[in-house]
């Protein structure tokens, strides 16, 4: 039998809209890290002229409104789960604080959300701004090499904060405890993966 109480539906529904939009933005991420970066890095300026503007602007409005939508959700999510109990109103839930302060699954998803906000803020006023002009001609030929690399960075640094982040938001649903250990283990092995993820892949034009 289904669940009849409002809440419960809107929660199940958000939480899908959560995860569905952050598929979205960190698959276009991870295309433009370990598919297009190495792909722009080979082919010379009149190739990125004929390519870019008909596959980057596509590209970035998923990637870009998947980042938003994944923001938006998970800010209302979490008021749902640790900021609100339905029939008592608003304020720290059980899950959220306890007689001993923070619980387990608050540090997990605190963590998880900082490491989600500086990848929003990222996407929203570093990179998406340097492509726009990128790809409106805004931007002086002699200052491309540096706005490339500044949209570079940051999109790498979005790539390598993935992994932390995706542990911070599984955690408190799935394992529930933390100390610094264990979140500094799997943050390591996160960054490793990421890391093995980039080093390892096929160099362009190569099928294997």
């Amino acid at each position: 039998m289904a669940l009849s109480d409002i809440f419960s539906n809107v929660h199940l529904f958000i939480r899908w809209l959560h995860v569905f939009a952050g598929i979205i933005w960190i698959g276009h991420l991870y295309f433009f890290n370990f598919v297009n970066v190495p792909l722009q890095g080979v082919l010379d300026d009149a190739s990125k002229k004929l390519i870019n503007p008909k596959l980057m602007p596509r590209a970035l409005w998923w990637f870009r409104w998947g980042a938003m939508i994944t923001f938006l959700a998970g800010l209302v999510l979490f008021t749902m789960i640790y900021m609100y109990t339905p029939g008592v109103g608003f304020g720290p839930t059980s899950v959220f604080s306890d007689a001993d302060g923070l619980t387990g699954r608050a540090v997990w998803i605190l963590i998880g959300m900082l490491l989600g906000t500086i990848m929003w803020f990222n996407v929203w006023f570093i990179i998406w701004p340097a492509q726009k002009n990128m790809l409106s001609g805004k931007v002086p030929a002699e200052q491309l090499p540096a706005v490339r690399r500044k949209a570079y960075l940051a999109s790498r640094t979005n790539t390598y904060l993935s992994g932390p982040m995706l542990f911070g938001m599984l955690a408190p649903a799935h394992y529930g405890s933390i100390n610094w250990v264990t979140f500094i283990v799997f943050a390591l092995v996160a960054l490793a993966l990421v890391w093995h993820a980039i080093k390892g892949s096929p160099k362009v034009g190569t099928t294997v």
